[in-house]
């Protein structure tokens, strides 16, 4: 499938804003069964590219002069559905056992993984699978139901969340079973255009297959709907955009996300 994606960002403020910086993670790479075919970032700043140590094209975005908004739109087209070869890891896999803070597991948390552990040194991976419906079960998707630093601990008690939650529950207990596992941005294709926005899974690597990727939101394993963004050990270091200012007072925020396989757009042409 070729899809095309049109993601845009924009902050309004109450007062000038005297400088903004900001890291974009904002640019798909090849790999993981996607191609990408085109890609372009506009800003109403100064970008530099650099890689981060996950691997990850990064963007720094500086506006250092007086501004009263700030506007991102990444656009661009990426083909999926291609065969993965997801067996390499730029990082020791040691570094995707590390908990962070929004990914700690309480003993709740350990309690659900444990339920799993017996399965874990064996080739079967169904439990996987089991493990991540188990979670939706546990915590229904509830869009507004949590916030970015909404822990995995916290929204596994609360009983409700959203992709970001489902996705740090799964790391938490991966990662108490010393199975290595990373938090995934991107964006998801849906006929209704029902998700318009950013979405989040996760990455687990499974002894003897290497990465495998469940969207745990949706019980399934990741598959040509899917475009991969970013990768990190928790949402902070996958988040697509993020930043500080000076000054600004008041802030608004906007964010959409518009996307269609291309062989819809042409025959609407």
């Amino acid at each position: 499938m070729e899809l095309n994606i049109e993601h845009r960002t924009r902050y309004e403020y109450a007062e000038s804003v005297n400088y903004t910086i900001q890291q974009l993670r904002l640019t798909p790479r090849d790999g993981f069964g996607q191609r990408v075919k085109r890609w372009d970032i506009r800003v109403n700043g100064h970008l530099h590219r650099y890689d981060d140590p996950h691997g990850n094209i990064a963007h720094t975005l500086v506006l250092d002069s007086p501004h009263h908004e700030l506007s991102i739109v990444a656009v661009g087209e990426v083909e999926t559905g291609l065969p993965q070869t997801s067996t390499e890891s730029r990082l020791p896999l040691e570094i995707y056992l590390r908990d962070t803070p929004l990914t700690q597991a309480d003993q709740t948390l350990q309690r659900f993984a444990n339920d799993y552990a017996a399965h874990v040194s064996g080739e079967n991976t169904a439990w996987v699978e089991d493990m991540m419906r188990s979670i939706v079960e546990q915590v229904p998707y509830v869009k507004g139901s949590t916030a970015v630093d909404t822990t995995a601990a916290s929204a596994f008690a609360q009983g409700k969340g959203v992709c970001q939650d489902h996705a740090h529950i799964f790391l938490s207990c991966c990662r108490h079973l010393g199975m290595p596992a990373r938090y995934v941005s991107g964006y998801l294709f849906t006929a209704d255009g029902s998700l318009m926005e950013s979405h989040a899974w996760a990455d687990v690597w499974l002894n003897g297959l290497g990465w495998r990727s469940y969207d745990v939101s949706n019980g399934c394993l990741t598959n040509g709907v899917h475009v991969r963004l970013a990768v990190g050990l928790d949402y902070r270091e996958a988040c697509p955009v993020s930043g500080v200012r000076s000054g600004g007072g008041k802030e608004h925020m906007d964010a959409s996300v518009r996307i269609s396989p291309k062989q819809m757009q042409q025959s609407q042409q």
